[in-house]
């Protein structure tokens, strides 16, 4: 059935007519975006009219970087009081684990503690044994790249110091003598989970199938995100429970997903798999051509790739995946594949490696007079040196950005290896944008503790004013919580284009998506207000009335 909205207040993201007052869609797509004396409404006698009375419609929300099989996965962990204090979250897992004997709780999994809580050498085995000690226990860090563990835990992993690390940026923190302290970088630990799962004679709940995953597509629906990009399939079940959902009607959002690979050695057996997901997943909603790269770790673990030195450790300049040369290798092979790359990098030196990578791959590819297809898209990016700015522009890389970590989220834990000057200097995206560079946003949330933070009006407004509502910094040190500089702050029409228009280009979906006017999808959501004249610091206030999805209302009504 054909539905015409009037008297509404559209904004189309699509800048050749912005603004409009009329749509006219069906489940077939838009046939009309404009002002309704130039709609032709009598050319509809049998349409589903509404008047909207002003209220404000936009296209349906794109996160273009965030992680169901992690947020799916945790469920089952434990959630710590968020406090400093050491003793109170000791006594916390001692009193849990009394409450929940080994025979029901063979491993115990909590979130989060602060990152700040411990400096850069860490917490040790010793110390979480004193609050639990009969079974394997994990604590991890707040952002989601460290985390903490009993002796338990190492010895049914069976690591000890003779054990390599599984690689530069996956490491076990070790003593002087090379035993491991209890503190693991990125996922270290998981390498050699199933030699403690099989000691255990138990498996965590972690099953990804679409049962298990719906909450999660749930939470898209309910806040208007029409579109999304997988920030890397976990498993073969996984996507398969994708497909499942989409099979049965129920993915009423436009999925796409990344095959992760650590290095030029595993690169072609990853095509190979992605290859096979395509083959056999590929639907209209539904398409995986992106390969996910992580080229270094994160400022807050001090694992990130930077052009300066560690302050506290001379001659670290943290851990990188592969050099120019690598990198530049892996461009070239996505290239010939027809595939896209998308790298997780966050420091300066990481950023510097990638933008030189793809202007050598661009060069070798034009010398051999080989097309350049593959979209380099670069995620995070969080502290870029003042020369880099344009060279995304320049080299048409894609930045893209999570929003709701614009304020306080990962406090000052950076500057346990950064200079203040260089912490300051974390978060800059307006310089790229203002040369041309395409920025996109998303949430690249991990866990179903910050769900809700995936709200994209939430992000907005962190972006928008730089306070995390949730995760304030200190105010007497950062007036009013204010991240610095408040010229890093983003305007909400950046904004908007990052979540519609911007993000359909990064998923190469802008014919269908991304902005409202005739032939894309009438994929669309009607906002309680008009976000143009909300205040930034009440933006994640915004609510959604309703989705439209392919032209049908899923969520809210009319």
């Amino acid at each position: 059935m054909t539905t015409i909205f009037k008297n509404a207040d559209i904004y189309t993201s699509n800048e050749a007519c912005p603004k409009a007052n009329c749509i006219i869609f069906d489940e077939t797509g838009i046939q009309f975006v404009g002002d309704q004396s130039d709609a032709k409404l009598e050319a509809y006698p049998d349409a589903d009219v509404h008047d909207l009375g002003g209220k404000c419609l936009l296209p349906g929300m794109i996160d273009s970087h965030i992680h169901p099989g992690w947020v799916t996965k945790s469920l089952w962990h434990v959630r710590l009081p968020w406090t400093e204090d050491v003793d109170e979250l000791l006594r916390f897992v001692k009193e849990y684990g009394e409450k929940h004997p080994k025979s029901e709780c063979p491993f115990l999994y909590f979130e989060y503690y602060p990152t700040s809580m411990f400096d850069e050498h860490g917490p040790t085995k010793e110390l979480l044994d004193t609050a639990v000690s009969d079974r394997p226990v994990l604590c991890q860090d707040f952002g989601e790249h460290l985390c903490w563990v009993n002796s338990k835990m190492l010895e049914l992993l069976k690591v000890d110091k003779n054990t390599p690390d599984p690689g530069p940026l996956e490491t076990f923190v070790r003593d002087e003598e090379g035993t491991p302290t209890g503190w693991i970088r990125e996922m270290a630990w998981y390498k050699f989970a199933d030699n403690m799962f099989r000691a255990l004679g138990w498996y965590p709940p972690e099953e990804l199938t679409g049962e298990t995953m719906k909450g999660f597509f749930d939470f898209l629906e309910e806040s208007g995100i029409t579109a999304m990009a997988d920030g890397f399939i976990e498993n073969d079940d996984q996507i398969e429970g994708i497909y499942q959902l989409d099979q049965a009607g129920e993915l009423r959002v436009y999925y796409d997903g990344m095959v992760q690979f650590w290095n030029y050695a595993d690169l072609p057996e990853k095509i190979e798999k992605l290859k096979e997901y395509q083959k056999k997943y590929t639907t209209k909603h539904i398409k995986i051509n992106t390969m996910k790269l992580f080229l270094d770790g994160t400022n807050e673990s001090g694992n990130s790739a930077s052009l300066h030195e560690h302050i506290h450790d001379p001659g670290n300049y943290g851990e990188i995946m592969m050099e120019t040369d690598e990198l530049t290798k892996c461009f070239l092979l996505c290239n010939e594949e027809g595939l896209d790359l998308h790298i997780h990098v966050v420091g300066d030196r990481g950023f510097r490696v990638a933008c030189d990578a793809v202007e050598a791959a661009k060069a070798q590819a034009a010398a051999a007079g080989v097309p350049w297809v593959c979209m380099p898209v670069l995620a995070h990016c969080e502290v870029v040196d003042p020369a880099d700015m344009k060279r995304p522009a320049e080299l048409g890389i894609t930045i893209n950005w999570s929003c709701h970590w614009s304020g306080g989220y990962f406090g000052e834990e950076a500057m346990n290896y950064y200079s203040e000057e260089k912490w300051r200097r974390m978060y800059q995206f307006n310089p790229m944008i203002e040369s041309g560079a395409l920025v996109t946003f998303s949430s690249d949330v991990v866990t179903g503790y910050e769900l809700h933070r995936a709200y994209p009006f939430f992000g907005m407004q962190v972006a928008a004013t730089k306070v995390d509502p949730e995760f304030p910094l200190n105010p007497q040190k950062y007036p009013g919580s204010m991240r610095p500089p408040a010229s890093a702050k983003l305007s909400l029409p950046v904004l908007l284009k990052g979540y519609t228009i911007g993000g359909a280009i990064q998923l190469r979906w802008q014919d269908k998506m991304g902005s409202l006017e005739a032939g894309k999808l009438a994929n669309m959501i009607l906002v309680d207000r008009n976000i143009f004249d909300t205040p930034s610091e009440q933006l994640k206030d915004a609510a959604i009335d309703a989705v439209i999805f392919e032209g049908t209302v899923i969520r809210g009504s009319l």
